[in-house]
């Protein structure tokens, strides 16, 4: 049995290593393909961006100024802990943007190639973030804050639909419309990203099984997927006879498995698969993470 020390220790070390990785991949969006790219992917980081192209400010220095006034806007709402452990994780991401990536050389390729890499990094980046409960602050902050006032729109969206006002101030900075079209594009790359690692990893598949040998049915999915089987009691409609409801969940992959292991016992049974955005429990992810 860990103890809360433990506990709190572990919690950190991993609060840690996806700051770092996180700041990594974010900084490799904003620095190292949006730098050069001449166009703004939106957020505080787009404005900081703008602001290096007209005056020649660290970004991410930047960043962290024009998040203080946000963070005072949204403190009620976001809450203490969110806020510390933001601000640690935009410290860190500030020390990759202006300190470590520019040893580096920018990305000075084809433009539609920067905003395609820029938005994946960022992405990928701010989902890492998320997923440790933290952020990279500014826009991010009225994103959690839109999210906990409408929890029906997803991270994604709500954060496209901010940049879109950040993304059309770089027409008269970078002096063309093209720059709206390639910061629209890493936007919207950066959405996917976002949606497809909080809601896509973890995502699997339910099997709804409507057998009358519910044993033999749920032995068969536990020796040849080795997957627990949930039975429930039913009565159909129209014959009256008695049922058995089993719900399995598996992932993507294993769904041809479970419909032979159900074939194999029971021909005759019916069987449905729908999509799940997340499964928590054992076999899957921890419901702690």
């Amino acid at each position: 049995m860990k103890t809360k020390r433990e506990i709190l220790i572990k919690q950190i070390a991993l609060d840690l290593i996806y700051d770092i990785a996180g700041s990594i991949l974010y900084a490799a969006g904003i620095y190292t393909f949006a730098g050069n790219g001449g166009f703004a992917p939106g957020g505080v980081s787009g404005l900081a961006l703008i602001m290096n192209h007209l005056w020649g400010l660290p970004v991410g220095t930047v960043t962290l100024l024009l998040n203080i006034p946000l963070i005072l806007i949204s403190y009620k709402t976001v809450g203490k802990r969110l806020l510390i452990k933001s601000g640690v994780t935009m410290l860190i991401s500030t020390i990759f943007v202006d300190l470590v990536f520019p040893l580096f050389p920018m990305y000075s390729g084809n433009r539609m190639m920067a905003a395609l890499c820029s938005g994946v990094f960022l992405g990928a980046g701010m989902a890492l973030f998320y997923i440790r409960g933290s952020s990279s602050g500014g826009i991010d902050f009225l994103t959690l804050t839109i999210k906990k006032k409408k929890p029906h729109m997803t991270i994604g969206v709500i954060t496209m639909l901010i940049d879109l006002a950040v993304i059309l101030l770089g027409v008269p900075v970078f002096g063309d419309i093209d720059s709206v079209l390639y910061g629209l594009l890493a936007t919207f790359v950066s959405t996917v990203v976002i949606d497809k690692i909080l809601y896509g990893i973890g995502a699997g598949t339910l099997a709804v099984i409507v057998t009358g040998k519910g044993k033999e049915t749920a032995q068969s999915i536990a020796k040849n997927v080795d997957r627990g089987v949930t039975s429930l009691n039913a009565v159909g409609a129209y014959t009256g006879a008695d049922r058995d409801v089993l719900l399995c969940a598996c992932s993507k992959a294993e769904a041809y498995m479970v419909r032979a292991a159900v074939r194999e016992a029971d021909e005759e049974a019916f069987i449905m698969f729908t999509e799940t955005s997340e499964v928590f429990g054992e076999g899957f992810k921890d419901v702690g993470a």
